[in-house]
């Protein structure tokens, strides 16, 4: 039996009652009813023909039947094989052409799907059933618990540089990633979490915490409204949430919410306005911001109160931002400027071996995970990022990373967001705020040697948390 999966038995058997997930429409479901479901679905499914190392596309609500789906696939041995959700029907195309997998799983409309996308006709198609017999039969032939080695499960990346590059995850990689999340997790006091990010709920499922379930579209994070965010929070009775900045500058409009003492954040950079607008709203909130990416999650935390005004003045200043510590489990160094990171929760690899290329430096036994991402180690050993590699920008005949200068731009008056780009041999700064204040955004820019300065009525943002500017879109522009 895979480490998840022990973890998540162990759980049961010491919350059986316990609410394991409130989903979106707030219904609760504990952890021996989620156990209970994962069983049945194993049982239906292993009568389907599914056994070890199948693939099984997935396409199903956020809500306990998915998490019950995930545990009973992997106790047949199959690999889930989850696409982009940012990308909609681009992305579950993608997924089937570069995974082949033998069934679709899906639950409620996302049923249709089998029928409408050619590439699903010929998949066994497996559903969620209330009905069946409660455990396999003894006409079930028992099957060998997976290896750590087995592939669980396959993602994919944003597809922001290309393509989404297909990751595969092993038993024994997923458990590495739990032993790495967990500690930042831990809590004395029995803890409800809202969380967004699907990796989290794993953890929290295999750690015995209670999880709420968003209840909106992770996909249009830019609609909801700060009441209803807020009401959420407040009705579910959550403790902690755990949340991309988008929705962590929502929860700020909102003004806060009651009972929430733990805010984690990540998924994009977190900017120190931000953080100030939280604590102005909820002083006594505890925020900590996450940095990682899909392959490496995660890299480094920052608890906000150790934040100190020489800190803060050092990334108004040209610093870059800081993400705090590098994680104990994980090996980091700097190769001219970019950050590269080697551990067992780190990605070993991609689907497609040809992908590794640009990504992956093997040194002896070792993999080192090129991140992308520019930075700089502190006295202390903390971590700064400078912005992506390839999109410095010349300034004044020098290339120069575009995080420093952009953070000093968020702290002129009424800039919103801020995103430096080179474009046609200029460097362009382009600002989401209230224009009234562009004579002084220009004169503020010259002075740091920046050509023009552009505003926006709203900046593009990443399609999967709305959390980090779309530089390819601002290049594209006209």
């Amino acid at each position: 039996m895979s480490d998840l999966l022990r973890d998540f038995a162990a759980a049961v058997a010491r919350h059986p009652d316990r609410i394991a997930l409130i989903d979106g429409r707030g219904r609760d479901v504990t952890f021996a009813a989620l156990q209970a479901r994962a069983v049945r679905m194993a049982a239906d499914w292993q009568r389907q023909g599914i056994g070890p190392g199948d693939r099984v596309l997935l396409a199903m609500r956020l809500d306990a039947d998915l998490y019950a789906a995930l545990a009973a696939l992997w106790s047949l041995g199959a690999t889930v094989v989850l696409p982009e959700p940012a990308m909609g029907l681009a992305g579950l195309r993608h997924a089937a052409r570069v995974t082949r997998p033998r069934a679709f799983c899906s639950s409620g409309a996302y049923g249709l799907l089998k029928y409408l996308l050619p590439a699903l006709w010929p998949l066994t198609h497996l559903r969620p059933s209330r009905n069946s017999a409660v455990a396999r039969s003894a006409t079930d032939a028992a099957l060998p618990p997976p290896s750590g080695a087995d592939i669980a499960l396959i993602s994919f990346t944003s597809g922001t540089g290309g393509a989404p590059k297909a990751i595969p995850r092993s038993h024994d990689f997923l458990a590495a990633q739990h032993r790495a999340i967990a500690p930042m997790l831990d809590s004395d006091r029995e803890e409800r979490d809202l969380v967004a990010f699907p990796v989290f709920v794993l953890i929290n499922i295999a750690s015995g915490r209670s999880s709420v379930l968003p209840s909106w579209r992770m996909s249009r994070l830019d609609r909801l409204r700060p009441g209803a965010l807020r009401k959420w929070i407040e009705t579910r009775r959550a403790t902690r949430a755990l949340l991309p900045p988008a929705l962590c500058r929502t929860l700020a409009r909102a003004g806060g919410a009651t009972g929430l003492r733990h805010l984690f954040t990540g998924g994009g950079p977190v900017f120190p306005g931000l953080l100030e607008a939280l604590n102005r709203v909820a002083p006594d909130l505890r925020v900590t911001c996450v940095y990682g990416s899909t392959e490496a999650e995660p890299i480094a935390h920052l608890d906000a109160v150790s934040i100190t005004p020489a800190d803060r003045a050092e990334m108004q200043g040209g610093g870059g931002l800081l993400v705090g510590h590098p994680v104990a489990a994980l090996g980091l160094r700097l190769q001219e400027d970019e950050i590269q990171v080697a551990g067992d929760h780190v990605n070993r690899g991609y689907l497609d071996p040809a992908q590794d290329a640009g990504t992956k430096i093997r040194e002896g036994g070792v993999i080192w995970h090129r991140t992308g991402d520019a930075g700089r180690l502190d006295a202390q050993g903390r971590l700064w990022l400078l912005g992506r590699k390839g999109d410095e920008v010349r300034i004044a005949g020098c290339l120069t990373h575009p995080f420093p200068l952009e953070l000093a731009a968020r702290q002129w008056p009424g800039v919103v967001q801020a995103a430096l780009i080179g474009r046609a041999g200029q460097a362009c700064l382009y600002i989401e705020g209230e224009t009234t204040h562009l004579p002084d955004w220009q004169d503020r820019a010259h002075a740091l040697g920046i050509d023009a300065v552009i505003p926006l009525a709203r900046m593009p943002m990443d399609r999967r948390h709305r959390s980090k500017i779309d530089r390819k879109a601002l290049k594209s522009r006209n």
